[in-house]
This record gives structure tokens, sequence and C-alpha cells, in this order.
């Protein structure tokens, strides 16, 4: 429930952000839409999925919110790569984008999955020491 929790918590102010920059409705497109609404259905319930699956693989080395900002740090640029340079985009039909990693949105995208990943962690072990 941590995972979800703090996935829940990442994934909305990381939303905001995408929201800002307007790639809400590219989100959107992942399951065929091009509605804002759409793409924040989307956008909370992968939070959710990558959430859960920060517990499954870092879990049991949340010891603190030291350990937990830090492994959450990680997690979240292991889903820039991920997510925003390969996963989205070949869905997309864009291709890969390793070369435009370092592209201002890019760059964006990068700080946005780097605070889901310490909210995600934080929340996850306040959740996890008060259960």
């Amino acid at each position: 429930m941590g995972g979800v929790i703090g996935g829940v918590a990442g994934g909305i102010v990381y939303g905001i952000l995408v929201h800002m920059l307007g790639v809400m409705p590219m989100v959107a497109k992942l399951v065929g839409s091009q509605s804002v609404a759409v793409g924040w259905i989307v956008h909370i319930i992968l939070s959710i999925v990558m959430g859960v699956l920060f517990v499954l693989i870092f879990g049991k080395y949340t010891t603190s919110y030291k350990t937990g900002a830090g492994y959450g740090l990680m997690y979240g640029l292991i889903w820039w790569v991920l997510g925003a340079l390969v996963i989205m985009p070949v869905i997309l039909g864009m291709g890969v984008q390793f070369a435009n990693a370092f592209d201002p949105m890019q760059l964006m995208s990068m700080m946005g999955h780097a605070i889901f990943g310490i909210i995600l962690g934080v929340v996850y072990f306040y959740y996890s020491k008060r259960a």
C-alpha cells in the first residue's frame, strides 16, 4: 500500500509539471486519446504501477528517509531513461530518443522523474514506518 500511496503522491506532483508543459495529451495518446483528463488517468495509473514496482525492487533497502530519497532518485532516473527516452516514444512511433536526451523538454522530464522518485521513496518510507 505504501508504494501505491507514494506513487500517487509523486505522480500528482510530477503530473502538475507534465500538465504545465502541455504534455498530458501526449500521455493520453498511449491509449489512443488526446484528452488531458485521459492523460491524467493514464499518468496516475502508471505512477501507481511504478510505485508498486519500487516497493518490490527497493522496499527492503528503504530503511530511512535518506535511503528512501536516494533509491527513489535512482529509480526515478531509471524510469526517465526507460519511459521518456525509450518506451513512450517507441509506442508513439517517434523511435528511441537518446539523441534528444538533453533537449530542454527532456531535461524537464528528467527533473520531474527525479522528483517523482524522491517523493515516492520518502512517502513509502513514511508509510512503512507507520504501518
